[in-house]
């Protein structure tokens, strides 16, 4: 890969400085400049060295960028993608880390109709419940997922810039549809949050809830660890993504219907046999994930 001269990051959290820093290791970057809504936070990823320079004017910004990534919150793209528009580069590479493909894609056709060649959605398939430029870390990436879905307008040399600057990271590239990515993380992550997020808010607004949390131990743990995620990302999320998620949101209570049928009919036989069926599954995933790992 070559070496990307100018990297903008916008959103210098966790995924967007993690990317800065993991570039920053691989030495597969010259200078980060960072944008963002927080002047402390930008002086703070300053302080911590994972960006050279704080901007706050998108011509500043981008004038001679190689690569941009866009890593806010996915409520934010459209104003932003409205204000980078009239000083993106012809030969400026975009991407974004958005945990939802419709909605941004929307946005690129809406504000950079015309730059669609260098504008490559993506979304890196990691993260952890703490949030902010802290909380950046360079190897947040290794043997991570990070899913690209090109735009039919994307010229192979972008698509490819962006697959090696994920790969620099030490990520694993994938590619499927935009469609196709909505449907698959409504399933097996905007719901499991949706779940984390409404036990615990269940469970905090009881008369009991000190008492509660009081004998909470490492299932609840391991259970909720995802509503400690960041509340503002999440919201956008799930918004974004509603359609699909509700259809998973519906699938679920059909088998929390079912759990609660059997409970109520005292069925031991078909609960535990349910219990194993999916005990299974999760362990040959689990499995699946360490020999991934390993390798």
């Amino acid at each position: 890969m070559a070496l990307i001269g100018k990297l903008v990051v916008c959103g210098v959290g966790l995924i967007g400085g993690s990317f800065a820093l993991a570039l920053r290791r691989a030495g597969m970057v010259d200078r980060v400049v960072g944008m963002g809504r927080s002047q402390a936070s930008l002086a703070r990823a300053v302080e911590l060295g994972v960006i050279d320079e704080a901007a706050t004017d998108w011509a500043v910004a981008l004038d001679g960028a190689d690569l941009v990534l866009l890593a806010a919150p996915v409520g934010q793209m459209d104003p932003i993608m409205a204000a980078m528009a009239p000083h993106l580069g012809a030969d400026t590479v975009v991407t974004d880390a958005g945990s939802t493909k419709r909605d941004v894609i929307e946005a690129l056709y809406r504000h950079l109709g015309g730059r669609l060649a260098n504008v490559v959605p993506a979304h890196p398939i990691a993260g952890a419940e703490k949030s902010g430029v802290d909380a950046a870390f360079a190897s947040l990436y290794e043997g991570k997922k990070v899913v690209v879905t090109p735009l039919p307008e994307n010229a192979p040399a972008a698509i490819e810039r962006v697959r090696a600057a994920w790969a620099a990271c030490g990520a694993v590239i994938h590619q499927m549809s935009p469609a196709e990515h909505d449907r698959v993380f409504a399933a097996v992550s905007h719901l499991p949050h949706l779940l984390a997020f409404g036990l615990v808010h269940d469970l905090a607004g009881r008369a009991n809830a000190e008492q509660l949390f009081s004998y909470a131990a490492s299932g609840f743990r391991d259970f909720t660890r995802i509503a400690g995620s960041h509340p503002e990302m999440w919201r956008d999320i799930c918004i974004a993504n509603r359609q699909a998620l509700l259809g998973e949101l519906d699938q679920y209570l059909a088998e929390l219907a079912y759990l609660r049928a059997l409970l109520l009919a005292g069925d031991a036989t078909r609960l535990e046999h349910l219990f194993d069926e999916a005990r299974r599954a999760r362990n040959a995933w689990a499995e699946q994930q360490t020999n991934i790992a390993s390798e």
